[in-house]
């Protein structure tokens, strides 16, 4: 089992002039205690809704601003988001930003993406907020353009809500055959069944948010999916996004066997975040305790 960070808020510092140095630290500190990957969340608001995440008017970043930062300063991490809202740019433009990533990580990107969810988030600064139906279809053709773009082909693409008269990228992405594709969502009829026809992950709620009973029953969902559209099930990294609450070391065993129970029923790779202040001290006790203990799971 892998173990990446999800750095969801960044209200922590004591100041805007503060945010990119700890950034800076975390990420290097996770990078060299051996974590496998560093995501943020692809939002512009802060969450709100009674959540540990605070308020709404608290401090968020732009998602692919903050991984290409993140890029410059680490060398072996891998980088994502987790997951890219459809609605809120373009595919043409996603997929060069997306690619431009992983030129200038060296091939250590995936792309995160799903349908979108948070509706005041997208009204506050003007971005149309379709029904969901209308956004599973958006997601459906990003994910072709995304695959016909990372094929280098550049013919026309006429779908039913985007066209693109000259898909060019240039240049590939250093990833081949393109960064690792990662849809997120536990939608079981449409969620998983795109999963299982163009992703290279998936990722669903951890421990956290439920019992591990219902991770392995939609992995279950996932690999009937996966039969259906004759997708071999193990092509496809099981991931899930999990909170863990580290500020006493006294819980560590706990996360331990929350992971044991999630690899159980089939999860590969842990993405976690963390209700309180990420300090180095905390990140290298991961480094030290939990990622040797799981890695054998």
């Amino acid at each position: 089992m892998r173990i990446g960070l999800q750095i969801p808020h960044f209200h922590y510092p004591e100041s805007t002039q503060a945010i990119a140095p700890w950034l800076k630290e975390i990420a290097q500190t996770a990078e060299a205690v051996g974590f496998d990957s560093v995501w943020v969340m692809d939002h512009f608001f802060q969450l709100g809704l009674g959540t540990w995440l605070s308020p709404v008017e608290a401090p968020m970043l732009e998602g692919y601003n903050t991984l290409s930062y993140l890029a410059g300063l680490t060398q072996r991490i891998k980088l994502g988001l987790l997951v890219g809202g459809v609605i809120y740019r373009h595919p043409g433009i996603l997929i060069k930003t997306a690619t431009t990533l992983d030129v200038l990580s060296g091939g250590r990107s995936y792309f995160g993406i799903g349908a979108a969810w948070y509706e005041e988030e997208a009204r506050g600064l003007g971005v149309p907020f379709p029904p969901l139906k209308e956004r599973y279809e958006q997601l459906e053709e990003t994910l072709l353009i995304a695959k016909q773009m990372w094929a280098d082909d550049a013919s026309a693409y006429h779908g039913k809500h985007f066209q693109l008269e000259q898909p060019l990228n240039r240049p590939q992405p250093i990833n081949k055959p393109h960064p690792p594709i990662m849809i997120g969502g536990s939608g079981e009829k449409k969620t998983l069944r795109l999963v299982a026809k163009y992703a290279d992950a998936c990722n669903i709620s951890g421990t956290f948010y439920g019992p591990v009973e219902e991770i392995g029953r939609l992995l279950g969902v996932l690999k009937g999916h996966c039969e259906d559209v004759g997708r071999p099930y193990e092509e496809i990294e099981r991931t899930v996004l999990d909170t863990f609450d580290l500020s006493d070391p006294a819980s560590v065993p706990g996360v331990i066997e929350r992971c044991r129970a999630m690899a159980n029923v089939g999860v590969q790779t842990v993405l976690f975040n963390m209700p309180h202040a990420y300090t180095p001290a905390i990140i290298e006790l991961v480094g030290r305790e939990i990622i040797p203990a799981i890695a054998e799971f």
